[in-house]
Parts: structure tokens; C-alpha cells; sequence
């Protein structure tokens, strides 16, 4: 919370004419009907499994909100929902679902053991690729011209559960080895469909990289560069 601030506060002592923050759809109520939108954010409280790190993040948006009544800097940000690609963060305990799967995959089709998958494999989420958040990203810096923060995610109709995830990493790998879901472990939030209508009404046309399609693009890098990635 307080490097948020301070950056933001910096921002507005330099003179930074408009600032692009990132948030996270776990800023969004553990209890609310869906699918959610930007209008939603403040509520009720998040899920307790990320209520620091929630309300930490949505400071952004009050700040950001402060900042345009007070002085009329055009401070924004963005609401993306799980974001994967090459270069992420693989790490096996402090990675994302679907990096830290990617990993998992690639070391038990490695060394010829079975993939172990914490939870039911039921969660829903909705995945989005690296480059096409990041195609995003340049469009909200430059183009975007609201405070109200904005959701980049593919559309509902694209949530997938945890386990059709699961599948696809193996197809990309190609294992063939046994998977154990171990329903001992926690599927943490069930699901937090999150609605790009907002964004669909900006960019009718953007194309989002088909799911199995960045599956596959980021299997292989990790696979390629498996010595530098982070992990």
C-alpha cells in the first residue's frame, strides 16, 4: 500500500500527466453476483484468502479518484483477469495457477512422475495472454481517457475450469503420465467472472489470442528457456 501511494504521489509532485496502475480482479467482492464489472469494486470485502493484498489495490482507485476531484490528474487503471505468457514467474509456491501448472507439468513429464494438482480442478477463470495485455496496456495509456479503471479479459463466454487448464497444458507438453488432483488442498475463490463489456465497447474488433494457442506458445518457451526462466 504504501509504495502505491508513493509512487502515485510522486507522479503528482513531478508533474506525470497520467499514470496506468494494474489491479487484479481479487479486488472485487468474495460475495457478489456476476458476472462483475468496474462499477462493483468497493462493494463488500474481498476474499479473505487476499483481503491485504485486495484492499491494497483498490487504495489505487481511491487515490486515483482523489487525485482527479483534487487537482485533475488523469490517473487510471487496469482490472485484468489471470494474465500468463512467457517470462512469468514459474515459481512451483509463488507463481500464478497456470505458470506454476506449466512447471508442475514439465518437471513430471521430466522425470516420469505424476502431476500433482492442488484442489478439485473446479474453479473457474478467465486467462488472459501476456502479449495481448500488453497491446492492451499501450492502448489505455495512450487512448483511454477515464479514471474509472477498466477490465481487460476475455469474454465470459472464454472461462474455463481448472481442469480443462490442466488439460491443455498436458496436450501442449505431451504427457501422459497419471494426474492426481488432491482435493485436500484448497480451490480458493470458485470463480470471479469478470465482464469485458466496458472494453468491448472501446475495441469491438480486438482479437484475443485463442487460449490453446498461448498455452502452447508459453509451454514451449518454458520448455526452451527452462535454465533463465524465473522458477
Amino acid at each position: 500500500m504504501a509504495m502505491n501511494i508513493n509512487v502515485l504521489h510522486m507522479a503528482h509532485e513531478f508533474d506525470v500527466e497520467k499514470v496506468v496502475s494494474s489491479l487484479s480482479t481479487c479486488i472485487f467482492p468474495d460475495k457478489t453476483s456476476y458476472p462483475i464489472d468496474e462499477t462493483m469494486i468497493h462493494d463488500g470485502p474481498p476474499h479473505e484468502s487476499n483481503s491485504g493484498y485486495s484492499y491494497a489495490k483498490r487504495i489505487i482507485d481511491l487515490y486515483n479518484r482523489t487525485c482527479f476531484q483534487q487537482y485533475g490528474r488523469r490517473y487510471t487503471a487496469i482490472i485484468s483477469t489471470n494474465i500468463f505468457g512467457p517470462y512469468d514467474n514459474f515459481h512451483l509456491e509463488h507463481g500464478h495457477v497456470l505458470s506454476a501448472l506449466i512447471h508442475k507439468t514439465y518437471k513430471a513429464k521430466r522425470d516420469g512422475t505424476a502431476l500433482q494438482v492442488w484442489g478439485s480442478g473446479r474453479g473457474l477463470r478467465q486467462f488472459i495472454f501476456s502479449l495481448d495485455v500488453a497491446r492492451l496496456f499501450v492502448w489505455v495509456l495512450r487512448e483511454y481517457e477515464e479514471i474509472e479503471p477498466i477490465i481487460l479479459s476475455v469474454g465470459e463466454e472464454d472461462e474455463i475450469t481448472i481442469k480443462n487448464a490442466v488439460n491443455a497444458i498436458i496436450e501442449a507438453f505431451g504427457f501422459t503420465g497419471p494426474v492426481i488432483y488432491d482435493t485436500s488442498k484448497s480451490d480458493g475463490q470458485l470463480k470471479k467472472t469478470a465482464s469485458n463489456t466496458k472494453l468491448r465497447r472501446y475495441l469491438p474488433n480486438f482479437t484475443f489470442t485463442p487460449f490453446h494457442t498461448a498455452v502452447k506458445e508459453t509451454c514451449d518457451w518454458f520448455a526452451d528457456n527452462y535454465n533463465i526462466a524465473r522458477r
